[in-house]
């Protein structure tokens, strides 16, 4: 993970962009409203500097092209003090994906938001393989993806915080019941890598394990296994199929710089 030296004044205003990780899913504190890692990190900086604002213009199933056209503008508008940028793993889950194409259209996101911004904050993707074997067939992209983020925070100087060597979110338990968006301990990992990264004292130890689990039942894990066939597999691939999102008409949850309460 590569660390700032040390962020240069307050942060008063923080704008985060993507897609579902940054939206939230599946952190649900029962309100209908995701919070997700982002907001946690606004939480935390708004206890240090009370004026701040947060955007989260993320919205769920976005591609990276889909990102910058519809959410790089609005948040180099902003001006914030930080900017963070993850995307890329919905055009890597796709078997058509131009990874070249993906790369490119990064790239001019990160080159705006870090002339926008005063610090950018991006991620080397979460490693699905060690929990999911499946996922194999699109890691290879994945990792490409995240070999040129670390080109790209070295050429524009940003922050790089490295989900894909944390082994703690190999357990199960950090994600939901669709096995792709995590559960609020996931997010509470997550958003304290960012504050480390971004220099602030973590407070607790976000790399550790969790405790060992209980022995699961006979007949337990197929069980899960043929309900997240029926649940959610089956309805992504007909999502693929016939061209359709998950975020189709969905809004971002704050899309303007509002006080964090």
């Amino acid at each position: 993970m590569r660390v700032t030296d040390e962020i240069s004044g307050p942060v008063r205003t923080f704008v985060a962009v993507g897609d579902s990780f940054t939206e939230g899913l599946a952190d649900d504190p029962g309100d209908g409203v995701y919070r997700g890692w982002a907001d946690l990190v606004a939480r935390r900086l708004a206890a240090i500097e009370p004026e701040l604002a947060y955007a989260n213009l993320a919205v769920r199933g976005k591609l990276m092209g889909q990102i910058a056209a519809d959410q790089l503008d609005i948040a180099a508008n902003m001006r914030p003090d930080l900017a963070t940028l993850a995307g890329g793993l919905n055009d890597a889950m796709r078997p058509s994906c131009d990874v070249d194409a993906v790369c490119a259209q990064l790239e001019h996101c990160v080159q705006v938001l870090s002339e926008a911004s005063r610090t950018l904050v991006m991620f080397r993707a979460i490693d699905f393989t060690k929990r999911m074997p499946s996922a194999k067939r699109f890691q290879t992209k994945a990792n490409q993806i995240n070999a040129f983020i670390d080109q790209m925070a070295e050429k524009y100087g940003a922050v790089v915080v490295d989900l894909h060597s944390l082994r703690a979110l190999d357990d199960p338990r950090m994600w939901a019941s669709d096995r792709i968006h995590m559960t609020h301990e996931g997010h509470r990992r997550v958003a304290e890598a960012v504050l480390e990264a971004l220099g602030h004292q973590p407070t607790f130890d976000w790399r550790a394990p969790l405790p060992p689990a209980p022995k699961p039942l006979p007949g337990a894990k197929t069980l899960s296994d043929l309900r997240w066939l029926v649940a959610f597999l089956l309805p992504w691939i007909k999502r693929r199929l016939t061209g359709k999102s998950s975020g189709d008409g969905a809004l971002p949850k704050r899309p303007e710089l509002t006080r964090v309460v």
